[in-house]
């Protein structure tokens, strides 16, 4: 069973957490982003690195980190409401 998977950079434009592709790369290389996947969590280091449904985020922003989880992947750039349905809001003790 193959497991479908984007790029970080991609879906955090689609998702609307960047306001271009090239922001997202950004953000990343900045090395503000970290993926939690199977327990194990790790800094995403460049844009090429892919999620997949499950994976949680950690994601800098304005002094405080925010925790989402992926929920589905994204064919486009939608509108906002498009956007939300892509992940879910979690809480930092969600994590632990």
């Amino acid at each position: 069973m193959s497991v479908m998977r984007q790029r970080i950079d991609l879906w955090l434009f689609r998702a609307r957490f960047a306001k271009t592709r090239s922001a997202a790369a950004r953000l990343i290389t900045e090395g503000g982003v970290r993926v939690v996947r199977e327990g194990a969590s790790r800094v995403i280091d460049k844009p090429s690195v892919e999620v997949a449904v499950g994976d949680a985020l950690l994601l800098p922003g304005r002094g405080a980190v925010r925790v989402v989880r992926v929920e589905a992947l994204a064919v486009r750039r939608g509108p906002a409401s498009e956007a939300r349905l892509l992940y879910r809001e979690l809480d930092a003790d969600a994590l632990a």
